[in-house]
């Protein structure tokens, strides 16, 4: 990248950035799966510079398009949100699985194996609150049908689609946690996406549904590996993998409130558990216990023996 560009790139996201609460701490230029330059920016809380996620965005990407700026503005505005999570990269799935996301390699890469597709690596591992090894190398590939949805193959546009896929997938139990093993594919096709509702589809939920599944995340966000941290509920990353809205989620947080599982912060978007939520903590290691039996599936066998094409 040309330091000019680059430096109207840097310029581009500090104004993006200070206008979600946030601040670029430092940027350096790096390298896209395959070797074309890009420009990693770590991103802090203006209010909290130890709350910190590294926006990598490539030297193809048109940061002066009047839409891309928004949608930017958009991703950047719920990072900050997130950051004021106690960890802003863990998430759950919803048959009670808590994981966090690591190392994924934005932005999205051609196949080298000769398939029509897009990929993007990374990793997620299961945060238990005991320190275990389960974890999953991931190839979510997106196909050039579905990249025209898209519009640009990078983090601000994709990182949230594909961590929904990644959790839909091991809801299917097509995705197994392990100590070691090679990647393993996650296909994100028009079968996440109504063209005609122009929205994704990842899974119908209840109300009944999505109490359960707020209860568990603050249970697990906040009480197990939160430190009893507040941790947002209303983050449109859930809304879009439950297929529901914001305003249901706020809904469905009141309705928790009201039963004494949870504590709402002033704001009502920030939740801690109570007593007695904390009180199921059998129901919700027999819940994990139950969901990692489910995911250890005999698809990937091929895999373990080496034989994978990602």
């Amino acid at each position: 990248m040309a330091m000019g560009t680059q430096e109207i790139l840097a310029g581009q996201v500090e104004v993006a950035a200070k206008a979600a609460g946030l601040v670029v701490v430092s940027s350096a230029t790096g390298q896209d799966f395959s070797g074309n330059p890009t420009t990693r920016f770590m991103l802090a809380l203006a209010a909290d510079h130890s709350k910190t996620q590294v926006l990598e965005l490539s030297d193809k990407f048109d940061f002066s398009r009047a839409d891309m700026l928004a949608e930017v503005g958009v991703y950047l505005g719920e990072t900050a949100k997130r950051l004021k999570n106690p960890q802003q990269d863990y998430y759950l799935t919803l048959h009670g699985l808590p994981l966090s996301f690591e190392k994924f390699t934005w932005p999205f890469h051609a196949s080298t194996s000769g398939a029509d597709t897009f990929l993007v690596h990374g990793e997620v591992h299961l945060q238990d609150g005991e320190g275990s090894p389960l974890h999953a190398k991931v190839a979510a590939s997106m196909t050039v049908t579905f990249a025209e949805i898209v519009k640009a193959p990078e983090q601000p546009f994709a990182e949230g689609f594909i961590y929904n896929a990644v959790r839909k997938t091991m809801d299917q139990g097509q995705l197994e946690l392990v100590k070691s093993g090679n990647r393993q594919p996650v296909p994100v096709t028009t079968r996440f996406y109504s063209p005609w509702k122009k929205r994704f589809n990842f899974n119908d939920t209840t109300e009944g549904q999505r109490q359960e599944y707020l209860a568990a995340k603050v249970f697990w966000l906040s009480g197990v590996l939160g430190g009893g941290q507040p941790v947002w509920l209303l983050d449109p990353r859930d809304a879009q993998y439950l297929n529901t809205t914001v305003e249901e989620l706020k809904k469905t947080a009141a309705a928790l409130a009201g039963e004494g599982l949870i504590h709402l912060a002033a704001d009502t978007e920030y939740a801690t558990p109570t007593e007695a939520l904390m009180g199921h903590r059998a129901q919700y290691a027999a819940e994990l216990a139950h969901a990692l039996a489910f995911i250890k599936p005999t698809f990937n066998e091929d895999m373990r023996g080496g034989h994978t094409n990602m």
